[in-house]
């Protein structure tokens, strides 16, 4: 499960106005790569949306399921609002929704031969044990 912590608007190139969902999801414990020691997180994702400002902001706090994943990209440098520290990355996360489970499906292996025949030694048989 993700949820909704924030939103932010943006113009696109257009002059269009558009909302973002900021999502979240669960804690996760990550190694400095300078300092060699752990520290708490999350990871967040960014969604754009058909909302207006309203809806956006009652949003916040809803879950929605599935997960945020890592997903690989060019590396790019990346400074760490917290700390300052500057570490280079090549990936980014994205929202993967969760996927509806798919009905199982049974398919008999008979052919409609297979019917003829039984229907044909049926008329073999009298229902009164008479032939």
């Amino acid at each position: 499960m993700v949820r909704i912590i924030n939103f932010k608007q943006y113009t696109s190139e257009e002059g269009k106005v558009f909302n973002v969902l900021e999502l979240q999801g669960g804690i996760e414990m990550v190694k400095s790569q300078q300092t060699d020691r752990f520290y708490a997180t999350a990871r967040k994702a960014t969604i754009p949306s058909t909302f207006d400002e309203n809806t956006c902001k009652a949003l916040i706090g809803t879950e929605l399921a599935g997960k945020i994943v890592k997903v690989d990209t060019e590396p790019y440098d990346y400074t760490i609002p917290e700390s300052g520290e500057v570490i280079e990355l090549s990936h980014r996360y994205e929202y993967q929704p969760e996927e509806a489970p798919r009905p199982l499906v049974e398919k008999s292996n008979s052919t409609v031969e297979d019917f003829v025949k039984f229907d044909k030694l049926q008329e073999k048989f009298s229902s009164n044990g008479v032939m």
